[in-house]
């Protein structure tokens, strides 16, 4: 049964759901940043069937996640490399496994993060790009963006608002 698609939805968050949003991406994009790259360990590690990776690692390429890169010709043999689009995930990926060690690991963390910098096992933490002050939930507002739209009416299409008015 395929879900519904957030593609022609205006909403960031939706967008991200659309490319990384069902049950098997998440956890390849994982593997990947933990150095798997080729098809048989992806499908080792995760106990997934065959088409169901071939599906969604096709997926993942196709919206730029990652890259399919031959290794060997004869026969012809591909890894999946991590895009710089899908090394901008890793700040998701943190928040959802540190989310997990807090409300679902209950004998602690399964992984641990290490900063190579410091030598301190570390959390990520959102902090402000202006004033450095860590972001919590209750001390942010959302405000319209450049890209949002405004809806006239019930049955009116949607306007891009003009950066000016947000």
């Amino acid at each position: 049964m395929r879900r519904t698609s957030f593609e022609e939805m205006n909403c960031s968050v939706a967008q991200c759901l659309e490319v990384v949003g069902d049950w098997w991406s998440m956890l390849i994009v994982r593997d990947a940043f933990l150095g798997i790259r080729r098809f048989e360990v992806f499908q080792d590690r995760l106990g997934i069937s065959r088409n169901i990776l071939t599906q969604r690692l096709r997926h993942l390429s196709d919206a730029g996640v990652l890259v399919r890169v031959q290794y060997q010709d004869r026969p012809p043999r591909f890894e999946y490399r991590l895009t710089d689009k899908g090394r901008d995930l890793w700040h998701v990926l943190t928040a959802m496994r540190q989310w997990g060690d807090r409300w679902a690991s209950t004998d602690g963390p399964p992984l641990v993060v290490r900063h190579r910098g410091c030598g301190h096992l570390t959390e990520a933490v959102p902090v402000c790009s202006e004033c450095g002050e860590r972001l919590e939930a209750r001390e942010v507002t959302a405000e319209r963006g450049p890209g949002a739209l405004v809806v006239a009416g019930a049955g009116a299409p949607a306007e891009k608002i003009d950066g000016s008015e947000a």
